[in-house]
């Protein structure tokens, strides 16, 4: 039998091209904010990444649009640089041109034009949903069992609309530390249409960080002031986060599902341009 099984192996060799790399985008607009556009170039899946290469994937000098319909601006491009030094460029609302600001309103479509200087063009649209799926109230338990006692598990009362098609998509803060989005965080109503229920729920978590302690991943802390951002999405949005999550924690599984990311981007681009109807609960937790 092991001879049979030996004499059977073969060598396979995969011939792996690199693929010229495309944009990506990440676009977000919110409620009562300004337009949020990242732009980057794709890497290959079997590059070594270093941070260097990160700040070199930035897509510079692109004219960045958005428009509701009746007013079109020109977003500019900014810098922000983290504690470790490292730059990050986003293009947003020009701080120095207040009257082409374009804020986001609930209820409205908005259009995204991106023209990069290799003379490309892309396209994108999405919708402000109303705040129709509500967060009612927020609370938290200790975690029973758990030998660390500062543990807290986060539940929230929702109110679902009838009728199918209500999406939505949350994020947490801590204190005052960015909105950060858990693992899943995308929902449909195909179980909860048209109901008021209580559900626990994960807090999110900095994918980029290094977590000495990943025991305590989706949970608050005692001494916490947490803030839930509870937000509406159109089905396009669902779509790419409910896709980009799955992709995302099968990398590696030999067993799962192949998958494609669903995005809005036209011309091949990859990423999404998301619409937030978004709601704010916030709970302090004592010491």
């Amino acid at each position: 039998m092991i001879v049979f099984f030996v004499s059977c192996e073969k060598n396979i060799s995969l011939n792996l091209k690199n693929q010229s790399p495309v944009l990506v985008v990440d676009a977000s607009i919110e409620n009562n904010q300004a337009p949020l556009v990242v732009l980057s170039s794709s890497l290959n899946y079997f590059n070594t990444i270093s941070p260097a290469q990160l700040s070199a994937a930035f897509v510079h000098n692109a004219v960045v649009t958005v428009g509701d319909g009746t007013t079109t601006a020109t977003l500019k491009e900014y810098s922000v640089t983290d504690s470790a030094g490292y730059k990050y460029f986003y293009y947003t609302d020009d701080q120095n041109n207040p009257p082409s600001y374009i804020i986001g309103a609930l209820n409205k479509q908005y259009q995204l034009t991106i023209k990069t200087t290799d003379g490309n063009t892309y396209t994108a649209a999405t919708t402000i949903p109303p705040v129709a799926k509500k967060c009612d109230s927020l609370w938290w338990t200790p975690s029973l069992g758990n030998p660390d006692t500062t543990l807290c598990v986060m539940y929230g009362r929702f109110t679902d609309p009838p009728g199918l098609g209500n999406y939505i998509r949350y994020f947490t803060r801590v204190d005052s530390q960015p909105f950060l989005a858990p693992a899943n965080s995308v929902f449909d109503d195909e179980f909860t249409d048209g109901k008021t229920y209580n559900i626990s729920f994960f807090m999110g978590y900095d994918r980029t960080a290094i977590n000495e302690n990943k025991n305590d991943i989706g949970y608050a802390h005692r001494d916490d002031t947490v803030t839930l951002k509870f937000c509406n999405i159109d089905k396009a949005t669902y779509e790419f986060w409910n896709t980009w999550e799955f992709a995302y924690q099968s990398t590696g599984n030999p067993f799962s599902s192949p998958v494609k990311v669903i995005g809005n981007i036209s011309n091949g681009a990859l990423g999404a341009f998301s619409g937030y109807g978004a709601q704010y609960k916030t709970i302090i937790i004592p010491k």
